[in-house]
């Protein structure tokens, strides 16, 4: 019996156009198009936490965002419990918002700094229906004491709290709408390493109480790994491997995953002397190579088959899936 995904992406694009100033379309200047996603395929399962990793720039965040409709795909499809979601509009739209969330990289930016913790928690409440102040009184105190604040701090504003507190208001704010689908984008990159470790298992926590499932955006591995029940690993605006955790952690195919876990930090001496360091810069999505985005880089790269045509993220019989000519051949 075949599994369907809470979420599925099929070639999924989201492609930007550069605006060109008067002169430069009076003098005829071609229009330029950013890549940022370049046809992902992926699938979410209910209940899991989906790790997407890739170096900055890649189209990690705008994946996910582009998941949640807040940018709208310039070609695909997005499907969430089995409904094609790319045109919702109106209720529709706003029912879907309910069940699929997203936790903002800063949280000094993503919350208002004119609005108390009970406004802010309010309002989200309200989105989702709940109009009676008494009823929502009593849910903004448990979704306080859910995320680890003191009831005491309900009327404190933004700066009044450290990073990670700020963090945990963001995490309340998504989980007043009862989602059933959170976006993560990067959650912890902005926090220092020990509150990082906090965040990190109140979303584990969080996770098994509300029964979440996770997109996780991060580009710190160790994160990914700690967190993680699959991995799937960007570059240039394309899935290039994707594989549970400690298959891709213990066996790594393609070579960009291979070159980003020889990069984690280490003490041990001897692993440090096998980092694989990568030549040349990557890549820009204005203007992506032909065929393998990464063959610019590659260390394993076939010669002309690499350089022409694009891989296909093929998968095993164990679900995982690479897309890279030199492991098929």
């Amino acid at each position: 019996m075949t599994i369907a995904p809470l979420v599925e992406l099929r070639a999924i694009k989201k492609h930007y156009v550069i605006n060109k100033s008067f002169l430069e379309k009076v003098a005829g200047a071609k229009k330029q198009i950013i890549k940022a996603v370049d046809g992902v395929d992926l699938q979410i399962f209910n209940g899991e936490i989906l790790g997407l990793v890739g170096e900055s720039g890649c189209g990690k965040s705008t994946l996910g965002r582009t998941i949640l409709q807040l940018h709208r795909a310039t070609a695909g499809e997005i499907y969430f419990e089995g409904k094609c979601i790319n045109h919702l509009k109106g209720h529709d739209l706003r029912k879907f918002r309910q069940d699929a969330q997203i936790i903002f990289q800063n949280p000094y930016s993503s919350l208002n700094p004119r609005k108390s913790v009970r406004q802010i928690l309010s309002l989200a409440l309200r989105s989702r229906g709940l109009k009676d102040s008494l009823e929502q009184e009593r849910e903004i105190r448990h979704l306080l004491s859910s995320v680890g604040l003191a009831e005491r701090q309900i009327d404190n504003y933004p700066h009044q709290f450290s990073g990670g507190q700020r963090q945990r208001i963001g995490i309340a704010r998504a989980l007043a709408m009862k989602p059933r689908f959170i976006v993560a984008d990067e959650p912890v990159s902005a926090l220092d390493v020990s509150v990082q470790a906090q965040i990190i298992n109140l979303l584990e926590e969080l996770q098994q109480e509300y029964k979440l499932t996770y997109l996780f955006v991060a580009h710190d591995l160790s994160v990914i790994h700690y967190i993680s029940d699959r991995v799937a690993v960007m570059y240039l605006g394309k899935v290039v491997e994707i594989a549970k955790t400690e298959e891709l952690f213990n066996n790594p195919r393609h070579p960009y995953t291979q070159a980003l876990i020889s990069a984690i930090p280490s003490v041990d001496k001897e692993r440090r002397k096998n980092r694989i360091i990568l030549e040349g810069t990557v890549p820009t999505p204005l203007n992506p190579p032909s065929g393998c985005a990464f063959h610019t880089r590659c260390f394993l790269k076939l010669g002309q088959i690499c350089e022409t045509k694009t891989p296909e993220l093929i998968y095993d019989s164990m679900g995982n899936g690479v897309a890279c000519h030199y492991v098929k051949a």
